[in-house]
């Protein structure tokens, strides 16, 4: 005879244990937008993963010393039969946000290509200033 265990559930005869745990598992990983930076000859590479994403739903913003980077798509696959009934219908939504500090940066000669699913944002450093000694006249 079986036992109750109040708030628990007895997996072991649950015959949907597996499919329960692939599809309520936790998704925040999946959504990153990954992304590695090299730093090479005066710039910065940027190297973002943002596969199934066109090129027209990538948006790039600068605003003040913070590069943002921001994608979304949405796609609907609607089926249906002679009657005007789904027999099958899909939705997907995808989205992906990233901030980053350029305070060191020539915002002016920022470029950016995507291909093959990879964002490449090439961020040059400004030019480092020599300090001057600059005497100041006394009045």
């Amino acid at each position: 005879m079986f036992g109750l265990t109040p708030y628990e559930r007895n997996d072991l005869w649950n015959p949907f244990r597996e499919f329960e745990k692939d599809f309520f598992k936790d998704f925040s990983s999946v959504n990153r937008c990954r992304t590695d930076i090299r730093d090479e000859d005066g710039k910065y590479i940027l190297e973002c993963e943002m596969p199934g994403f066109n090129k027209e739903d990538i948006k790039i913003d600068v605003n003040g010393s913070v590069l943002t980077l921001c994608a979304e798509h949405k796609s609907e696959n609607d089926e249906k039969n002679k009657n005007g009934e789904y027999i099958r219908r899909e939705r997907s939504y995808g989205s992906y946000c990233r901030s980053f500090d350029i305070s060191n940066i020539d915002e002016s000669a920022i470029e950016a290509e995507y291909t093959n699913g990879v964002l490449k944002v090439t961020l040059p450093k400004k030019a480092e200033q020599q300090s001057e000694t600059k005497r100041i006249e006394i009045k």
